[in-house]
């Protein structure tokens, strides 16, 4: 059994991930009917109150990963036309916590978003143009680009697709969801070599 902060991964009912969900709102959705499949591990058994008539509580046992009713085809649309806003905390993680430009793991307070084409030269703090530096390399680099300071860049910053962004908003991803959420990655999705890095 997960402890209480473990989240759920909630998908359409075509399997799409959606969002992650505390077990109060899971809870809300198993009792309301939204609930169509699960699969995964059972995470929690809920019990609620005793039946007066029976005597028997009742009890909601909520899965690692819930698919939910909607429109997926709609769904679907929306996301090939998403742009995942763009924070720190997805950016780091996206990056394996990897400063890339010397190449070394870092905690997040040692962190920085860097502009690859800077902000002062028109670049745009977008997906595609920043990546995780320690705060040493960030201000070694300054308003320059990595040619211009004479710094190599060890990967290709990225946009995540709906599905990877998923991944980088979960706080502790299960084995389980982890292998649902791949199954949805690009197959040449970037993502996957930052895995391996943080595996290795």
């Amino acid at each position: 059994m997960a402890d209480l902060h473990q989240q759920v991964l909630r998908t359409d009912i075509s399997g799409m991930p959606l969002e992650w969900v505390g077990y109060q709102d899971a809870v809300r959705l198993y009792h309301a009917g939204h609930v169509i499949y699960d699969c995964g591990s059972r995470l929690y058994r809920i019990h609620g109150g005793i039946n007066a008539i029976s005597g028997c509580r009742s009890s909601i046992d909520i899965n690692s990963i819930i698919a939910t009713e909607g429109n997926h085809h709609v769904l679907e649309k929306a996301r090939n036309r998403y742009t995942p806003p763009l924070n720190n905390r997805a950016l780091f993680k996206r990056d394996a916590c990897l400063c890339l430009y010397c190449g070394k793991k870092h905690t997040t307070h040692e962190l920085s978003r860097d502009h690859v084409r800077p902000l002062i030269q028109g670049g745009t703090d977008t997906w595609n143009n920043v990546v995780t530096a320690c705060k040493r390399c960030n201000n070694h680099k300054a308003g320059r680009t990595p040619e211009q300071a004479h710094m190599q860049l060890l990967a290709v910053p990225f946009t995540p697709t709906h599905a990877e962004y998923v991944y980088l908003q979960g706080h502790r991803v299960l084995a389980d969801q982890m292998e649902f959420l791949l199954k949805h990655f690009p197959r040449k999705s970037l993502l996957h070599e930052r895995l391996q890095l943080v595996s290795a």
